[in-house]
């Protein structure tokens, strides 16, 4: 006998891909920010502040906790206005790539299959 769809557990694959994703886009970020990219003072802080809460919600999205998947599915759609914030500002198609492909992400980690894997 097989078990209800309800009653499965585990992580998607796409769950993993968007973790690994993320944790990447984070490391850079975080490198970025130490090197000076983003300035001195309270902007080199925040970034490094926001690099931190969103690797804390990757860390939970990889544990199945459901207060990850909330911190990466917000920094998911934050991510993705901040690049089309970008791509209008800049015209440079590498941040409206990213902006969709982030948008991707959002979609798919709101999905209700998504939700029920989280605990």
């Amino acid at each position: 006998m097989t078990n209800p769809p309800n009653s499965r557990r585990g992580m998607l694959p796409g769950m993993a891909g968007i973790a690994l994703f993320l944790l990447l886009l984070t490391l850079l970020n975080t490198f970025a920010a130490i090197r000076g990219f983003y300035g001195a003072g309270a902007s080199r802080t925040g970034a490094l502040a926001l690099c931190s809460l969103l690797l804390a919600g990757v860390l939970g999205l990889l544990r199945l906790r459901r207060w990850g998947w909330a911190l990466v599915t917000g920094g998911c759609l934050l991510l993705s206005l901040g690049d089309l914030f970008f791509f209008s500002r800049t015209h440079a198609g590498f941040f409206l790539i990213r902006a969709l492909l982030e948008l991707c992400f959002f979609l798919y980690l709101v999905r209700a299959d998504v939700r029920e894997r989280v605990h």
